[in-house]
């Protein structure tokens, strides 16, 4: 894992989202990639009385801003200790971001929470998440850092999306001074007993803990944040659930919840 893609958009996540992201990248020396996707739309609108078109110079007020935006990082940048580059995309955001991790090992985005009139939409961390096959980093606005070396909790019920993101977070994992491996039982067999990904993670040579739960009167999500919590867990680690094909409804219940409430980065894959 050492090449890390940071989505760059003037919203009010992106400081810690920055930061996040070179905290990994100096954690795995690693190479940062910083990618601003705009796409650029003009736009026709006609006079009704007169019949005339005028065309809205869009593009030109777009382009400073992100002249702007690229100026400002590139300063910031230059005064780090990681390896790095800047690059445009002419894209939309999910798309831009898909294309550009073929050849990325994370992403750092932003969660749905903050700022809720400018803050990453839940659209297009369904789009990423569930269109890419990397690791993705759901970072809180509020958290401006992410610990390496702090506690992790893996959040598992025996699926493909867990051993995913399980596998995925592994070079993370290794860093961690805890691993937890939480259960949260639903009725439910599970494809995958808690103790094959324990067993998975001890041929990396990473200790983990199993911890059974039941939900009892309260939400999965309810008790996976409990868990964090008295765990006193940096990051959480789960995989990515979706069951439909509407961008509205792209992520299941639990994932949509941990998008919008969840209190430490989510290290999340499909």
């Amino acid at each position: 894992m050492k090449s890390v893609l940071l989505y760059v958009n003037d919203d009010s996540g992106l400081d810690a989202r920055y930061q996040a992201a070179l905290d990994i990248t100096r954690a795995l020396s690693g190479h940062l990639h910083c990618l601003r996707a705009n796409p650029y739309n003009p736009q026709m609108a006609f006079d009704g009385v007169t019949g005339m078109s005028v065309m809205y110079d869009v593009g030109k007020y777009a382009r400073e801003a992100d002249i702007a935006l690229k100026g400002e990082m590139e300063k910031r940048l230059s005064g780090e200790d990681v390896p790095w580059d800047y690059q445009e995309a002419n894209a939309e955001a999910a798309r831009g971001l898909a294309r550009s991790s073929a050849l990325a090992d994370l992403m750092v985005l932003s969660s749905a929470s903050g700022d809720k009139d400018n803050t990453t939409p839940i659209s297009i961390l369904g789009d990423v998440v569930l269109g890419t096959n990397i690791p993705v980093v759901v970072q809180p606005d509020s958290v401006k850092k992410f610990d390496v070396a702090g506690p992790a909790v893996v959040a598992w019920n025996g699926s493909f999306e867990a051993g995913n993101a399980l596998r995925g977070a592994v070079p993370l994992l290794k860093l961690a001074s805890e691993v937890h491996i939480v259960v949260v039982e639903e009725d439910k067999d599970h494809d995958l007993p808690p103790l094959d990904a324990s067993e998975y993670l001890s041929r990396h040579g990473i200790g983990s803990k199993i911890h059974d739960l039941e939900a009892k009167n309260s939400s999965v999500q309810d008790v996976l944040l409990s868990s964090v919590a008295t765990l006193g867990a940096s990051y959480l680690v789960m995989g990515a659930y979706g069951h439909s094909r509407a961008r509205e409804f792209l992520l299941g219940g639990v994932t949509r919840s941990l998008f919008h409430d969840c209190p430490v980065p989510l290290v999340v894959a499909h």
